[in-house]
């Protein structure tokens, strides 16, 4: 199998010369298989939180370590951040060593990638929540001059000459922008057209957790701890217009599904969200850990981007008690990674009710039906979960906590490809 993937893999590469957009997810015909490649490296501690294509390699961001080669006979420091050849799993020399967790990735122009996270220090130098990095050599851009002033980066979508980033910051350089703002993707300057003055005015803070783009870049989706853009009322879910020419804006879509409280102390459970490839339909992934089929707690759930005003789901999938972390549609499958054990299971009280059906730490949805589809590689043991998703040309690349997928070793990585 291993040399098959592998020209296969050469195949899917030399196809996508360009860089693999960030804006959305990659179409795929077909439901990835279950039976993860042979040659990606391991990850021996912490978890992987972040993955991003340039040119032939991918980037992983997270904590951790140490990392091997598919082998495992030789062991490589990376501290929370490496790269490795995608076609045959080879690790670069690559490692800019962050002085803290990488929680975001996207890909940048000329064979850079931008890293967000809570570090303070990146390839050698003082640069706080964000930077620009060469693939080449390691080193931070010296043009990109962006850095936060607290906080985290936690989510960033590269597209065209923006870099969209989003976390807990309040100000980027000398600008302020509460928990969002548009950047140069050349020298990191804050886009002075775009500020949606995020609010939290019964929240500690503003903090988004995540970010997507529609992949013409004419849409932009943002969730997490936010109750108001604009001055309007936005519950956890906010939706940005951002056309090729003229101000970005506030679009008039909103949802009242995540105007109910989950548990106690959860500033936000909306932890995922990702568009279709055609830029139709957006899927959110939450934790929570409250009952009742009412509640929007530890579900996926997906919604029509067309219209204006209230939008409520198209369909609801339950795991009857457990997070979902992190979500991709590749127009196949909706796929969601947690530490879930089940789906279908509405009626679930920490347990498996009525029609529920067993899908560890990974599943995948049917995109028009909202229900599990047959897909089940199974993640063990669940950990806290699986938290990185990104459909590239080879398949599915899976990133968590835990050390065996498809019933294989694969420590905290995976790769899951197309048939």
């Amino acid at each position: 199998m291993r040399r098959r993937l592998i020209a296969a893999a050469a195949t899917a590469l030399a196809a996508f010369a360009v860089a693999i957009p960030a804006s959305a997810a990659l179409n795929q015909p077909t439901q990835v298989s279950t039976d993860p490649a042979d040659f990606t490296p391991h990850v021996l501690d912490g978890e992987v939180r972040a993955f991003a294509v340039v040119g032939d390699a991918v980037v992983v961001g997270g904590d951790f370590t140490t990392v091997t080669d598919a082998t495992r006979k030789v062991r490589y420091k990376r501290d929370n951040m490496f790269a490795y050849r995608a076609a045959t799993g080879e690790i670069l020399p690559f490692a800019p060593q962050p002085d803290a967790p990488v929680l975001a990735l996207a890909t940048g122009p000329d064979n850079t990638v931008f890293a967000g996270g809570a570090f303070q220090r990146i390839a050698g130098g003082s640069q706080r929540g964000l930077a620009r990095l060469s693939l080449a050599d390691s080193s931070r851009v010296p043009a990109f001059t962006a850095a936060i002033n607290w906080g985290d980066v936690r989510s960033l979508v590269s597209h065209g000459p923006w870099l969209y980033a989003a976390g807990s910051f309040s100000r980027i350089g000398s600008t302020d922008r509460v928990g969002l703002a548009r950047l140069s993707a050349t020298n990191g300057a804050v886009d002075p057209g775009f500020d949606l003055k995020l609010a939290a005015p019964h929240l500690t803070r503003v903090k988004i957790e995540d970010l997507a783009l529609t992949p013409d870049g004419t849409r932009l989706g943002a969730i997490g701890a936010v109750e108001q853009a604009g001055g309007q009322w936005r519950a956890q879910v906010v939706m940005i217009d951002t056309p090729a020419t003229g101000p970005a804006r506030l679009a008039d879509w909103y949802t009242d599904a995540y105007a109910r409280p989950c548990r106690a102390g959860f500033e936000t459970y909306l932890r995922g969200i990702d568009f279709d490839p055609t830029g139709t339909y957006a899927t959110i992934v939450t934790t929570g850990r409250k009952w009742g089929e009412h509640l929007m707690c530890d579900t996926a759930a997906r919604f029509d981007l067309r219209g204006t005003g209230l939008h409520r789901p198209l369909w609801i999938n339950w795991t009857g008690g457990d997070s979902l972390y992190s979500v991709v549609d590749t127009g196949a499958a909706v796929y969601v990674g947690g530490h879930q054990r089940w789906l279908d299971n509405p009626q679930g009280r920490e347990s498996a009710g009525p029609g529920a059906v067993s899908r560890p730490g990974i599943a995948a949805i049917n995109p028009m039906t909202g229900k599990a589809t047959d897909w089940n590689p199974k993640r063990h043991p669940r950990g806290v979960g699986a938290r990185a998703l990104l459909a590239t040309p080879q398949g599915l690349l899976v990133g968590s906590d835990t050390e065996r997928i498809g019933n294989e070793y694969h420590a905290r990585l995976a790769l899951l490809p197309l048939p």
